[in-house]
């Protein structure tokens, strides 16, 4: 995959996306928590999710030669949480 602006967002139903920014398109990687494992995780869940989506994407890069990063952003007004 090109080098692009990606995000991960927490939807309003619990599941976390990597999708291109503002939601363009079919989100590239979707993250489904069972009911069990979002009790277990609580507010944690988004960050677990980026470590997940992070290590993926560092491990594809590692293998094409290169690197990749992921940095937190916050939440946007919509309550949809981000990282970028």
């Amino acid at each position: 995959m090109a080098a692009s602006l990606l995000e991960i967002v927490e939807l309003a139903s619990g599941e976390v996306v990597l999708r291109r920014p503002g939601g363009e398109g079919e989100p590239l990687v979707r993250i489904h928590f069972s009911a069990d494992s979002r009790e277990y995780l609580s507010d944690a869940r988004l960050e677990i999710a980026r470590a997940m989506i992070e290590a993926g994407i560092q491990a594809a890069a590692h293998l094409a030669g290169g690197e990749a990063e992921l940095e937190f952003i916050g939440a946007r007004e919509d309550g949809e949480r981000i990282l970028h």
